[in-house]
């Protein structure tokens, strides 16, 4: 027989929210109030907005987030040019992205050639009203952007477990919708529709991280060389510098690593700097500032070496079951692209991003950034090419000229398959560097789209069997690669070259000067191209004597 219950009185509920967020001081631009109402319903007045008001806002939304960025994040470019402990390698770099901002804010080329996957979050006030279709709705406003606009078609459809095909509109989008809860704090929310835009790349998605840790760890001695373990393991390929979001906890992992996506979007910015035993969500600043030093200490730097691998850092600590310490560790990349939105009873807000980004452009003499430069003359055969490389150690800056072919991921895999019907490669596979991209559209009067470098890594595993084959000699991505391609390059004569990633406009404008394609249109922009380059900025990471830079700073 079970024991008898005692009775115990239940103690009024008293409700905190788990992300209790301050007042939203986000400035924005009003883009329309055409179609929003206010309408009585029941005694109450509620908002009621037409779908085209949402499917306008997300046009604008995804317009806007290709090709502006927020005034802290160029802010913050600045301030690494200015700072005198950033080394050269940094404020090359950071320079670079500033003047790709200012040709991204033209309107014309986007900041970067993966103009990303389009996820929009948004939180539906009790008395807003709508038609219904509003995910249907948000969804078409962000084809309409990256139909009109010269972004890039990302977005691949299953069409089989091993078959797909580029969906040629960049859909479909993730939208998801919640039900803002009703907050006496922001009772104006119960009458708003507010939104996050993100185009979020591959490069930076790819740099999610769940790890299931242990309770054991759940101390500063220990908590910290863990982070600094797993930071190192983001590398570069996803373009810093990074604005690197940590979260420690969640109920769920599901939950953590949405967290880690919103913060590092500086959305949950307004949390509480301290917890209680409610068990909301909130901001540990002192851990902020401590881990930022850290990835300043780690010498990886903006890409190539130095002090800034990361913008800033956010750390989010959530409650945990007991038996669970789940961690979660995410970047915002430097196409850092996100803005809010929202609907009011005033209209339809967009965040104001900067439109005049060159006043952030510091005043320097840009002969003197990032060092001496070697001239490359790709027109010449490949093996002067490997000669004139094999003179220079790893870290030398090279301008290069002349023609390269391009080819990622899928050509990759069809170059495979010939080799695997006892084919060879094809010559221009084998006479020029191959050169890891996929471009954007081509706007009118232009040579090339936004064009680039994607992460080199996901190529890893075709180097040695490339070269073996006599291709892909010389290759040039963003990223640090595998010990298996440094041992190829050692063995085959090779070479690896790292691009800036994320200066995709700048290169399109003033590097790119030719483009064709050569094989595979069916793939988009997974095509096998030819491109003609001019003063092309590169450096050499690994070479042909088994030389690594990224191997320096323990990311090989």
């Amino acid at each position: 027989m079970n024991a008898p219950l005692t009775e115990h009185p239940t103690p009024p509920y008293k409700h905190t929210p788990l992300f209790p967020l301050g007042k939203d001081e986000t400035p924005y631009r009003k883009i329309s109030s055409e179609g929003v109402r206010v309408d009585k319903v029941l005694g109450e007045e509620v908002l009621v907005v037409p779908r085209e008001a949402i499917r306008a806002l997300a046009e604008a939304a995804f317009t806007d987030i290709n090709h502006l960025l927020r005034p802290a994040h160029l802010q913050s470019l600045k301030h690494i040019v200015e700072d005198p402990e950033a080394s050269d390698n940094d404020k090359f770099v950071a320079y670079d992205f500033l003047k790709n901002a200012n040709i991204a804010a033209g309107g014309v080329l986007p900041m970067c050639q993966d103009t990303g996957t389009a996820i929009i979050m948004g939180k539906k006030g009790r008395l807003v009203w709508t038609a219904g279709g509003d995910e249907a709705a948000l969804a078409e406003g962000a084809r309409d952007a990256y139909l009109k606009r010269n972004l890039r078609y990302s977005q691949v459809a299953p069409l089989s477990m091993f078959e797909e095909k580029n969906t040629r509109n960049n859909m479909p989008a993730q939208v998801e919708i919640y039900a803002e809860s009703h907050n006496a704090e922001h009772a104006d929310y119960d009458a708003a529709y507010k939104f996050l835009f993100i185009a979020k790349g591959g490069g930076s998605a790819n740099k999610s991280f769940l790890f299931q840790a242990t309770p054991s760890i759940l101390s500063r001695e220990r908590l910290l060389p863990f982070i600094k373990e797993k930071v190192l393991t983001l590398g570069t390929a996803a373009c810093p510098p990074y604005h690197l979001a940590i979260v420690i906890g969640g109920t769920s992992a599901e939950l953590t690593m949405k967290t880690v996506k919103l913060a590092s979007c500086k959305y949950y910015d307004t949390l509480p700097d301290h917890g209680s035993e409610d068990g909301h969500a909130f901001r540990d600043k002192e851990m902020e500032r401590e881990i930022h030093k850290m990835t300043q200490a780690l010498g990886v730097g903006a890409q190539f070496g130095g002090k800034y691998f990361c913008h800033d850092v956010r750390v989010i600590r959530l409650p945990r079951h007991g038996a669970s310490l789940p961690i979660g560790l995410g970047v915002s990349c430097s196409a850092d692209r996100q803005a809010l939105g929202k609907i009011t009873r005033d209209g339809v807000f967009l965040e104001e991003l900067e439109h005049n980004p060159a006043k952030y452009l510091p005043e320097v003499d840009e002969t003197k950034l990032g060092g001496e430069v070697k001239a490359i003359d790709l027109n010449r055969p490949m093996p002067e090419i490997l000669k004139e490389l094999a003179k220079y150690p790893i870290k030398t800056r090279l301008s290069l000229s002349g023609p390269m072919i391009v080819a990622r991921d899928a050509a990759h895999a069809k170059l495979r398959e010939r080799l695997e019907r006892g084919e060879q490669l094809p010559d221009y596979f084998k006479n020029h560097p191959v050169y890891y991209a996929g471009p954007a559209k081509t706007p009118e009067g232009y040579a090339s789209g936004a064009f680039g470098p994607t992460t080199a890594g996901r190529m890893d595993s075709f180097v040695a069997e490339f070269q073996a084959a006599g291709g892909s000699m010389v290759m040039l991505a963003k990223g640090n690669r595998s010990p298996a391609v440094r041992e190829a390059c050692k063995k085959y004569g090779g070479f690896y070259l790292a691009s800036i990633g994320g200066a995709a406009a700048n290169l399109a404008e003033h590097c790119i000067k030719k483009v064709e394609c050569l094989e595979y249109a069916e793939l988009g922009m997974e095509a096998i191209w030819r491109i003609e380059v001019e003063n092309f900025p590169a450096f050499i990471v690994i070479d042909d004597k088994g030389n690594d830079f990224f191997k320096e700073l323990n990311l090989g």
